[in-house]
């Protein structure tokens, strides 16, 4: 009888110590903290007890090191603008070579374009270098405008869509992914981006019936995204397209990417 009673004891007393409960009395994990408003603090995390803490106006990202233990990262750990630049592709109107921003209509399908290039060149005013991997995001502000065989004005009332997306030239890295420069088509664990390398697709919807109002004016198309990238130095370059369900009798419709104040920013959210 007593050795029963020792086992039930010791098995209580295993169950205790395996989970345990901060307001609830049937905790699911080993530590459970209940309640909706709840939360736990590390004083040793704290300002101003670790100097890695980034004090009152900022988040201080916590990381968990080999060990499991809780620690706070250094500053780059965190996020870093790593690119900013206003009025980022040439503005002329140009119909030739690698560097066009014109934009030919298409009928219904895939008739994405080459579309622009960087107004300067130079590390943060045509690419961007990682130091280490992380957590790319991109955004940015693209200006476009729409006309007909090269100076007239769009009056058929035809339904279109602009559509872009931002695509990424890998111009250095690490030397066994080489030869550089090349298109990056993968993430860093080797998932494939959309449409084989778009990121931020972002389209409109457009039409004009009166030819007195929209062709010279600028439009924007605003994308986002988020993408893994190994260390090594990136260019940001776009697509565009201009589709139609009836092409036929519409003319030489074209577009022009980039002639207004467009915008790129790539943000970095390091991870290790």
């Amino acid at each position: 009888m007593k050795r029963i009673i020792c086992t039930v004891l010791l098995f209580s007393f295993a169950n205790f110590f395996a989970q345990v409960g901060i307001g609830t009395n049937s905790p699911v994990e080993q530590l459970h903290v209940a309640g909706t408003t709840s939360n736990i603090r590390v004083e040793g995390l704290n300002n101003p007890n670790n100097v890695k803490n980034l004090g009152g106006n900022s988040n201080s990202r916590v990381f968990v090191n080999a060990a499991g233990d809780l620690v706070l990262g250094e500053r780059t750990n965190n996020i870093e603008v790593i690119m900013d630049v206003y009025n980022y592709l040439d503005d002329a109107e140009d119909s030739g070579g690698d560097d066009s921003n014109v934009i030919t209509q298409t009928g219904t399908g895939t008739g994405y374009q080459i579309a622009g290039y960087p107004d300067n060149i130079g590390p943060g005013l045509s690419n961007f270098t990682l130091s280490k991997k992380a957590i790319v995001e991109i955004n940015y502000n693209l200006s476009w405008k729409i006309q007909k065989n090269n100076s007239s004005i769009i009056d058929d009332g035809a339904e279109r869509i602009f559509q872009t997306f931002m695509y990424l030239i890998q111009e250095s890295g690490p030397v066994a992914d080489g030869p550089y420069p090349k298109l990056v088509t993968t993430d860093a664990d080797g998932v494939g981006l959309l449409i084989g390398q778009a990121l931020g697709l972002s389209g409109q919807f457009y039409n004009n019936k009166d030819g007195n109002l929209g062709a010279y004016k600028f439009f924007y198309n605003n994308g986002t995204d988020y993408v893994k990238l190994k260390p090594g130095t990136y260019r940001p370059m776009f697509k565009a397209q201009i589709a139609v369900n009836t092409a036929g009798g519409t003319g030489a419709v074209k577009a022009y990417i980039g002639g207004g104040n467009d915008e790129i920013q790539v943000i970095a959210h390091y991870y290790n």
